[in-house]
């Protein structure tokens, strides 16, 4: 079996910030492994957060061996971009080796279209006023917040879109006192529910405070590994597949996270189709899709997922899986 790996670039249609910067751009890698003529891809977006860049995930990718299986991948390569892109590849192999989509081989039914949230990008609240208008058709919002500005922002998209739901995710940008102080707003302009407020490893304040409404951990959850410090602090869980490493451990955290109580978000980075396609299958029954990274860009893959009133729909064969 062959493993290449290559970058590509996707222009975003408008300008992308969250509290910790701006871009223009998706940078994501795409690996593809070939075997007896069979080629299978996936895709990750490294993730400056988490100390990955493009060149050190190219690495981790390129030094696999050639023998490399979804059972081996696991004690080769620790949770993360290079294994998420490699594990997503491989399920696509096996897919299409098999003459079977990837949800036959997981053995679960047929995904179904699930209705994604629309994130509209930090800025001033007279400019997210006028984005939430032109996204007030949406059913769910996502806001990007984590600054000293951030209820005149809120109270912008909310008259910009009355009717949509909104959740908002703070990117690790408050403090105990400051979600405890915006937290009667939040629920006064119908926010369902906020994500990371406060910085994984510093959140302990979390399990001491009331939580008004649910609290979804990204930053501070990964893999399963993840899970017994959550406890107490957060009432939902953000699985990524750049974070998780996978579709693999994704799945694997699906249900020890709901065997724990938790609710599930099913959320992704800012990519192409291929990067979302196999988190349409962790999606199903999940209380929160955030699946909208094609949406935010001005070019995608070929045969790119479908997304309509009815929301992201599961891929093609001819995509992914």
């Amino acid at each position: 079996m062959t493993i290449t790996v290559t970058q590509d670039v996707f222009q975003l249609a408008e300008v992308f910030t969250i509290s910790r910067g701006s871009r223009t751009e998706a940078k994501v890698l795409t690996v593809k492994v070939t075997r007896e003529g069979v080629t299978g891809w996936g895709e990750c977006v490294p993730y400056a957060r988490y100390g990955e860049t493009l060149d050190s995930v190219s690495a981790q990718v390129a030094g696999l061996p050639e023998d490399v299986s979804r059972a081996t991948l696991y004690d080769l390569l620790d949770a993360g971009a290079a294994r998420n892109a490699v594990d997503c590849a491989l399920w696509d192999l096996e897919a299409k080796t098999a003459g079977k989509r990837v949800w036959e081989l997981v053995g679960v039914a047929t995904p179904k279209p699930c209705i994604t949230a629309f994130t509209l990008s930090l800025d001033t609240a007279e400019n997210m006023k006028a984005s939430a208008a032109k996204h007030a058709h949406r059913p769910l919002l996502k806001i990007k917040l984590g600054t000293p500005d951030d209820m005149a922002r809120l109270e912008a998209v909310r008259a910009g879109a009355p009717k949509s739901t909104i959740i908002v995710d703070a990117n690790e940008g408050w403090s105990a006192e400051v979600y405890s102080d915006l937290a009667p707003h939040l629920i006064r302009l119908g926010v369902s529910m906020v994500e990371q407020p406060m910085p994984a490893g510093q959140d302990g304040m979390l399990a001491e405070i009331e939580r008004p409404l649910p609290v979804c951990a990204d930053e501070s959850c990964h893999d399963r590994a993840s899970l017994p410090d959550l406890k107490g602090k957060y009432d939902m869980v953000n699985i990524k597949l750049d974070k998780t490493g996978g579709l693999t451990e994704a799945l694997a955290l699906n249900a020890a996270a709901r065997a724990e109580g938790y609710k599930v978000m099913v959320g992704c980075m800012v990519g192409s189709s291929l990067a979302m396609a196999p988190a349409t299958i962790v999606a199903q029954g999940a209380e929160v899709v955030d699946l909208d990274g094609p949406l935010l860009l001005s070019e995608d893959r070929d045969y790119a997922l479908q997304f309509d009133e009815d929301g992201v729909h599961p891929p093609v064969a001819a995509l992914w899986g």
